[in-house]
């Protein structure tokens, strides 16, 4: 059969490119049409694309890890492995072909057909590609070529120290969209205590979401966005829930926290979090919120200080609770408490205000 370039699809919500999370398939491979292909990471959730044709898998130009434009052609389905000429996307792994009167030195190691993480290993070995034979398909260099060429002799003197690992998933887009909001946004946290005895602690997270869209209907201003030179108050109250997972924070979002029973919260968290850790959210299931909660249960301690979950305002936390001496009308007693803690974006927020709201999600809590 002709080969069949398959290209990075369109996956919408505005989304400019993609990062390779896995390959479900290996050169040489035979597939089918609708077979899974590829998992394709997007800005928050992965995607598994099925294979558009059948055939045997020829050539896989794009390396798990790698983040690539809508359009580049990842892999090629039947034929020899080669792009037809004329067509097709320059592949990830090679500067497109210039004219001998322009070839640079620079684009001379370009030919060499290398993958970026294969490059990035040779920069870090101090391997010259150009002296390594390549044993994989069509001649390209192996990450087992590089290695054997930093045995061989080929390796400068100093190697790097310790062991490395590509940044990559979710921890990828975490590190991103932190430095994102470490950047653009003031913050200052604010904390207090909290009796927990009146919670069913099986239910704490419900719970919170329900006080917490109620005490953002009080204070409006956590419940916002800074577009420019404007606040924007979201009249919804779509609360991210922070889960942790194998592969790193997702934050699925629960809808009309306002309006929802605390029975259908529990319901929602529950789903959402199982959806979370299996790694099967939707896309929209991780977008849209208006403001974050986040409890790491007995690994919260005594308080933290979260991070805003950019672009919106604010973000509550709960620390870990326990039984610890407080005073009961002149009395000292042993009582479930915890702290809240309240991290706000100070460009719009005052610190009066977020006391407020934090009290008055306490207020309900303590209830």
């Amino acid at each position: 059969m002709a080969a069949y370039e398959f290209k990075l699809p369109d996956l919408g919500e505005g989304l400019t490119e993609g990062e390779v999370a896995r390959w479900l398939v290996a050169e040489g491979q035979e597939i089918g049409e609708d077979d899974p292909l590829v998992e394709i990471q997007t800005d928050k959730t992965t995607v598994e694309i099925p294979s558009p044709a059948a055939g045997k898998v020829t050539s896989i130009l794009v390396a798990e890890g790698e983040t690539v434009p809508v359009g580049t052609v990842l892999v090629v389905i039947g034929g020899d492995g080669a792009a037809p000429v004329g067509e097709g996307q320059p592949r990830a792994e090679e500067a497109p072909q210039m004219q001998a009167a322009e070839t640079r030195p620079a684009d001379v190691a370009q030919r060499v057909r290398a993958t970026p993480l294969v490059r990035r290993l040779a920069q870090e070995l101090g391997v010259d590609l150009e002296t390594v034979p390549g044993s994989g398909p069509q001649g390209r260099v192996t990450e087992q070529d590089v290695r054997a060429g930093a045995g061989s002799g080929v390796a400068s003197e100093h190697a790097p120290e310790g062991r490395r690992e590509p940044l990559r998933g979710v921890r990828k887009l975490i590190a991103a969209h932190m430095a994102r909001a470490h950047a653009e946004v003031p913050p200052v946290t604010w904390v207090e205590e909290c009796d927990f005895g009146a919670v069913d602690l099986k239910r704490i997270v419900p719970l919170t979401l329900k006080a917490v869209a109620e005490a953002l209907q009080e204070v409006p201003e956590l419940n916002a966005r800074l577009e420019g030179d404007e606040i924007v108050y979201l009249n919804r109250y779509d609360l991210g829930v922070a889960v942790q997972t194998d592969q790193g924070l997702v934050v699925p979002v629960v809808r009309d926290c306002d309006s929802r029973s605390v029975d259908e919260l529990a319901d929602e968290v529950a789903r959402l979090g199982e959806a979370a850790r299996a790694n099967k959210l939707k896309p929209e299931e991780l977008r849209g919120s208006t403001f974050t909660v986040t409890s790491a249960g007995k690994l919260g301690g005594l308080l933290t200080t979260p991070i805003v979950n950019y672009p919106e305002v604010g973000i509550l936390s709960i620390g870990r609770i326990a039984e610890r001496p407080v005073v009961r009308d002149g009395q000292i007693v042993a009582r479930p408490t915890g702290t809240i803690a309240v991290t706000f974006d100070h460009r719009v927020v005052d610190g009066a205000r977020a006391a407020e709201f934090g009290l008055a999600v306490i207020r309900r809590l303590e209830a």
